[in-house]
């Protein structure tokens, strides 16, 4: 069984979700503590609240490796460094090689059911079906886009007036909330994983979260 109780968060804009772990885990109960806090960009918030935290940093910029390959290297060489139990994409806006995938777990989360409504718009592409609920998904990365084990999931309704910003903002609330739970109870509890199935502590098959 797992433990994540070392936090490498990756993070490519305002870092809100960043700031949901910052939060949690200034209590030492949580049992889990973000060690580092990577970005493949410079100038973003996300940067300036873990440096406020005390968090160390680390920018990896794709643009500055020939190719493709050189990037996923040294970024799995930059995370490695810290010794994360668990990498958490938080906005993360690239998609991570096998370098990373295939040395540690990496958390990611969605704004919809999966496997409902993948990619880079789930809000809007929920909306355009019109759905009645959608809602948000943690999962574990793997090399497909939004593909990986679901972890987690939880349900928000789809109102009359809603449209994808009014919906988004929404979901976002309850994904970092729902983020924060999991991160923290695969700490404190431990995890395991079988093919698509992921087990927090003693959870039954199953078992919602």
């Amino acid at each position: 069984m797992s433990k994540a109780g070392r936090l490498v968060v990756l993070v490519s804009g305002s870092g809100t979700n960043l700031q949901a772990l910052l939060d949690a885990s200034a209590d030492p109960s949580y049992g889990a503590r973000v060690v580092a806090v990577g970005a493949d960009r410079e100038g973003i918030e996300g940067l300036v609240r873990a440096t406020k935290a005390g968090v160390p940093t680390f920018v990896e910029k794709l643009g500055d490796y020939p190719t493709r390959a050189d990037w996923d290297r040294a970024i799995a060489a930059k995370i490695a460094s810290y010794e994360p139990d668990l990498v958490v994409s938080a906005g993360f806006m690239k998609i991570l090689g096998a370098p990373t995938l295939d040395a540690f777990p990496v958390l990611n989360t969605h704004p919809a059911l999966l496997p409902s409504f993948p990619g880079a718009h789930g809000v809007r592409d929920a909306l355009a079906h019109g759905v009645k609920v959608t809602g948000c998904t943690v999962m574990l990365a793997d090399e497909g886009i939004d593909t990986g084990p679901i972890v987690a999931q939880e349900a928000v309704p789809v109102l009359p007036d809603d449209d994808e910003e009014t919906l988004h903002e929404r979901i976002k609330t309850v994904e970092r909330r729902l983020l924060v739970e999991i991160v923290g109870r695969m700490a404190r509890e431990g995890w395991t994983a079988s093919g698509r199935h992921v087990r927090i502590g003693n959870q039954s098959e199953g078992e919602s979260t």
